[in-house]
């Protein structure tokens, strides 16, 4: 069974930048299409970002477009998420997510396997 950890999140200014990653600590993410959701605290766990198995495709939510990318790099089995231009809404937990959709849904049903999260903090 997979299991994915992320790392990257911490606490960043208004504007600021951060690269989260996503590593597959037993199995690998290669096979899989991979997202990335976030969660803030009193609000449901939302799509950010998400990319096919191998890299073609990808699907971003319409409030992170623009601001954030999504990459993989399969021959190190890890997943990132650069986010750029932070604002204070982007504050949240995030949370790496592989699944065996063709296409990268948003849809938290498209995935089975799910990180612990890193947190996202934004001053402003």
């Amino acid at each position: 069974q997979e299991q994915l950890v992320e790392s990257g999140g911490g606490l960043v200014q208004a504007g600021g930048s951060l690269r989260l990653s996503c590593a597959a600590s037993r199995g690998t993410v290669s096979n899989y299409t991979m997202a990335w959701f976030r969660q803030a605290p009193g609000k449901e766990r939302e799509f950010v970002a998400a990319i096919s198995w191998n890299g073609g495709s990808t699907n971003y939510a319409y409030s992170v477009k623009g601001r954030f990318t999504i990459s993989r790099d399969n021959a190190k089995n890890t997943v990132h998420l650069q986010i750029s231009a932070l604002k204070s809404e982007d504050t949240a937990a995030y949370y790496c997510a592989g699944g065996r959709s063709v296409w990268p849904t948003p849809s938290r049903d498209g995935y089975d396997y799910w990180g612990q999260g890193t947190q996202v903090t934004v001053s402003s």
